[in-house]
């Protein structure tokens, strides 16, 4: 923000950049400062292409009768189900709550019903696993201080037409916690994200107060443990991205985006990483079996 109270635009850069020894110098500049990254260009358009294409494939298989999950990023209750958190390990829809009646019956589209499909796409998924294991990821994850990257979780964010639901300003590292705290989110567009559909807005420099609270287990109940009773830095930096466009989140950085009133989605592909060199409690809500262990690029 300038000394008139005008909010500058978020710096962009394109990958990987005709000078890449320069480029990559400025980007992870742009990144201390920010606490985000944007790459114009990172993704093709085929390969957003082939993502879309795969997640409405997994929303029509999925069988919106047996499971009625509704995500709520505000009051998170959905994080009580075991849905949710057998979702660590498997590739499961949630549905958006402008979707579903009082009764859970769905009064939209099966097409234009689900907010997000997660959390082991990276894994499970061939489409998604190939995408996220490619090595300009390893090499955004390197350039950014990673020293040994995990694939944490990974998610389709679908943000539907006229209900797409609003996410409140958070941390990613509340969910996402290790010791110390490396948590670094790469999110792509799918789909053109503007201020009309629900685009991503941010606290520039943010991320360099501490983080504020931590969700956690409990005994058998999810709780989130207030570290502070100060309020997060206001989202006033609107992070519009093309189609094709990434943009990287430091785990402490407040962001946020709104409800999409509008009649087009914003499709979204978000990757969580951590660093294997730091320590990943046992009391995260995100467990996986022996049988599914983390893995890198």
């Amino acid at each position: 923000m300038n000394n008139r109270g005008v909010v500058a635009p978020a710096r962009r850069f394109v990958w990987p950049g005709e000078n890449t020894v320069q480029a990559h110098k400025e980007m992870r500049v742009a990144f201390a400062e920010d606490g985000y990254l944007i790459c114009d260009d990172f993704a093709s358009a085929k390969e957003c292409a082939e993502m879309i294409a795969q997640a409405d494939n997994l929303i029509a298989a999925f069988d919106e009768t047996a499971e009625q999950i509704v995500f709520s990023a505000s009051g998170q209750s959905h994080a009580a189900s075991s849905y949710f958190m057998n979702s660590a390990s498997q590739i499961s829809c949630f549905l958006e709550a402008g979707a579903v009646d009082e009764a859970g019956r769905l009064i939209k589209p099966k097409t234009q019903a689900v907010n997000k499909i997660g959390h082991a796409l990276h894994d499970l998924d061939p489409v998604f696993s190939h995408f996220s294991r490619q090595d300009k990821c390893a090499d955004m994850a390197h350039l950014l201080g990673l020293n040994a990257p995990l694939l944490l979780q990974s998610m389709v964010i679908c943000k539907q037409p006229f209900i797409g639901g609003e996410v409140n300003s958070h941390q990613d590292s509340t969910f996402l916690y290790t010791e110390p705290e490396s948590c670094i989110g790469l999110w792509v567009a799918l789909e053109p994200a503007t201020t009309a559909n629900g685009c991503m807005w941010a606290a520039r420099g943010g991320h360099e107060a501490p983080l504020n609270s931590r969700f956690h287990k409990q005994g058998e109940k999810m709780v989130m443990t207030s570290f502070s009773d100060a309020e997060l830095a206001d989202c006033t930096t609107p992070l519009e991205a093309d189609t094709g466009t990434l943009v990287v989140l430091h785990g402490r950085l407040p962001h946020l985006s709104h409800e999409n009133k509008s009649a087009t989605s914003r499709y979204a592909y978000a990757l969580h990483l951590i660093d294997g060199d730091s320590t990943y409690p046992d009391d995260n809500w995100l467990q996986r079996p022996a049988e599914l262990p983390l893995c890198g690029f």
